[in-house]
């Protein structure tokens, strides 16, 4: 994890397929916005959206980086990956579809409820994604809005 104390920018390197570090980055976010003092239930909103994104890119994205920037209104979560892309990213929006190999639907994920679950919590959320090139998310938590 790295961090700028000026702009209270944090980010977690991603691995590819490593299970046994797959959600520590979340966990640690939730750490921080705690200690910070932000609202448990923006806390717990911001939690979810970065365990589900850092979870699609230890699945899906081949690893990448995870990017939370925050401010007293906003906390931002950003993924990004140099993956294969989602090449239907209004399939991958509906509930229940996947494309997690079978190996991990064997662990109990790849249930298809990722990116339904960040568009859920997410005040805000931009997706760009190119095949064979990677896909880039920002989901955004307005901190002065209750879901």
């Amino acid at each position: 994890m790295t961090t700028d104390p000026k702009s209270l920018r944090y980010e977690f390197q991603i691995e590819y397929f490593n299970f046994q570090a797959a959600g520590l980055a979340a966990g640690k976010l939730k750490q921080i916005l705690l200690g910070i003092g932000y609202d448990p239930q923006i806390v717990r909103r911001a939690a979810i959206i970065a365990y589900e994104l850092e979870m699609n890119l230890v699945i899906h994205g081949g690893g990448g980086i995870l990017e939370v920037e925050l401010s007293p209104d906003l906390i931002q979560i950003i993924a990004r990956d140099q993956g294969p892309g989602i090449p239907n990213v209004d399939l991958a929006m509906q509930e229940g579809y996947s494309t997690a190999p079978p190996q991990v639907r064997e662990m109990g994920f790849g249930a298809g409820m990722g990116l339904p679950n960040v568009r859920h919590w997410a005040d805000e959320l931009t997706i760009q994604s190119r095949v064979n090139e990677g896909t880039s998310l920002w989901a955004s938590i307005n901190c002065k809005k209750q879901k």
